[in-house]
């Protein structure tokens, strides 16, 4: 299915280069059919170029995915085109009385400040207050979701004496959770950051899990229990040449900088680096897709977001009492959805009709 952006936004042409299936605005409102609706607050300084790997992960649907880019009002970038960021990104102020059914928070080249001397972190944080209330699940990443484990839980930030820079071999630690169920019990993803975590922190907060870990890097991905808020300590969303840029531009500029770890053959940058870390990203944007609503939404429970979508291919706008939910359908698209819940299983048609009992 396709992904909805601007088609002015750069991402446009070059995903359209690269096969993905993408449409603009206009071409979305001629169909019947209500999007995935993903604000993503990017802080990365190479706005287009994360925007443009956001979009190529998130176009790897079944679903159809709109996106709407989000900025600080409180920061200026000095990296991306100010006619840019005008014509493609919005304020929090613009979308504080809107809801969406997920969120990036992405990561900023900033782990050496305090939180507090961010010049946008008051902003972040009623963003990241208002995400609880008002978006069914928050992915935070690498930066971001080291801010969100701060803000939301106390965990702190640990400095440390050198980057870690490379991608590095993680394993499972819960495989029972759905958000790391396909995942292989061993795999491989990209850091690139001054700081991390520590374990016992973590440990003492009840309300998270762990779900992967490095002896190297350390913790990777984490969640509530519910799922509704993912940390994942690293840059999942990297191309294949993202960290070869990185280091040469450190050494371009002089910086002390290590090859990056288990990246190029050999560790000889003149060969061409290794791509490892493609299955684990696809899997870390599966969940949005498939993973059951929590618990306390009973009149959703353990109907994937997949479904509320099939069924609201006809249906006209959300029920407010809903939010924070999956996509879900009025009352009055019953006519329509009989004949297709007699052909659904007798278990998927229960919670079906169980979605209604409340209402």
């Amino acid at each position: 299915m396709p992904l909805i952006i601007p088609k002015e936004l750069p991402a446009y042409g070059e995903l359209s280069r690269e096969n993905v299936f993408v449409m603009h605005q206009q071409r979305a409102q001629t169909q019947q059919i209500r999007p995935l609706r993903i604000l993503i607050l990017n802080l990365m300084p190479t706005k287009i170029v994360t925007e443009t790997q956001l979009a190529r992960l998130l176009a790897n649907s079944p679903l159809q995915v709109q996106l709407t880019f989000l900025q600080t009002k409180t920061h200026d970038t000095t990296h991306t085109p100010q006619e840019h960021m005008k014509a493609f990104y919005k304020t929090f102020d613009a979308v504080r009385n809107e809801r969406f059914d997920g969120m990036i928070i992405t990561g900023a080249p900033i782990e050496d400040l305090d939180y507090e001397d961010v010049d946008y972190w008051n902003e972040l944080c009623e963003i990241m207050d208002y995400s609880r209330e008002n978006v069914y699940s928050t992915i935070h990443l690498c930066w971001g979701a080291l801010a969100g484990l701060y803000y939301h839980f106390g965990v702190r930030k640990v400095h440390l004496p050198e980057k870690m820079f490379g991608v590095f071999e993680h394993r499972v630690v819960r495989p029972s959770n759905p958000l790391v169920r396909g995942f292989d019990e061993v795999f491989y993803a990209p850091h690139s950051r001054w700081a991390g975590l520590n374990r016992a922190d973590i440990d003492a907060a009840p309300e998270l899990r762990m779900l992967a870990e490095s002896d190297v890097a350390g913790p990777m991905l984490l969640s509530t229990e519910s799922g509704r808020q993912i940390f994942v300590i690293g840059h999942p969303e990297y191309d294949k040449y993202t960290l070869d840029a990185e280091y040469r531009r450190d050494v371009k500029a002089g910086k002390e900088i290590h090859v990056p770890v288990n990246y190029y053959p050999d560790d000889d940058p003149n060969k061409d680096p290794i791509f490892r870390w493609p299955p684990m990203t696809w899997m870390i944007w599966k969940p949005w897709w498939t993973r059951p609503a929590p618990e306390e939404d009973v009149c959703r429970r353990s109907v994937p977001v997949l479904w509320h979508t099939v069924i609201m291919m006809k249906c006209a706008p959300l029920c407010a009492a809903c939010w924070p939910t999956p996509p879900a359908m009025t009352l009055p698209c019953m006519w329509w959805i009989t004949p297709a819940l007699t052909a659904a299983a007798p278990a998927w048609r229960r919670q079906i009709l169980a979605m209604y009992a409340c209402r």
